[in-house]
């Protein structure tokens, strides 16, 4: 449909240029994701092969933007990438935009301006991972299945119980 077609890119730019421009700044960027790092890092215990550095967390972070955001551009795996997106932006929003800490109204106002923006893009991206294009949804096909060889068992059964 031509709505998709336009829609996931114009979604999916934002990321685009936010992962690039991630990677182009990984410094800047881990120095404002610093602060959420250090208040969550007690709280939870990872695997040694999970990164904590705020550089390689942020560069991480910018792939799955690229990436993802160029699949769901393209309409490649638009559901699992659209996932992808939203599993991306939570975090980023939490770190870049708490505006709840901010004293002055002013900043407050700008970062709260940017929480809600980001709390829209999730909004989007929901609809666009539940968007199954007219198709029936997994469940749906999985239910359906069940149903089916349900039956053809009744009637496997019967046939063997009725000769």
């Amino acid at each position: 449909m031509i709505l998709r077609r336009l829609a996931r890119p114009m979604l999916a730019s934002i990321f685009i240029y936010g992962g690039v421009n991630a990677l182009r700044q990984a410094e800047g960027h881990a120095e404002v994701a610093k602060p959420l790092l250090d208040k969550t890092a007690g709280r939870q215990q990872l695997p040694e092969a999970v990164p904590t550095d705020p550089v390689t967390l942020v560069r991480a972070d910018a792939v799955v933007k690229i990436v993802a955001g160029t699949a769901f551009a393209f309409g490649k795996l638009p559901r699992l990438s659209a996932l992808a997106l939203l599993g991306s932006l939570v975090p980023t929003t939490a770190a870049a935009h708490p505006f709840w800490e901010a004293k002055d109204p002013g900043e407050r106002q700008q970062q709260l301006t940017h929480f809600l923006k980001n709390a829209g893009l999730a909004g989007g991206l929901l609809i666009a991972a539940a968007d199954t294009e007219g198709k029936p949804s997994l469940g749906w096909r999985a239910r359906r299945a069940a149903k089916k060889a349900s039956e053809k068992v009744a009637k496997a059964s019967e046939k063997v119980s009725g000769n």
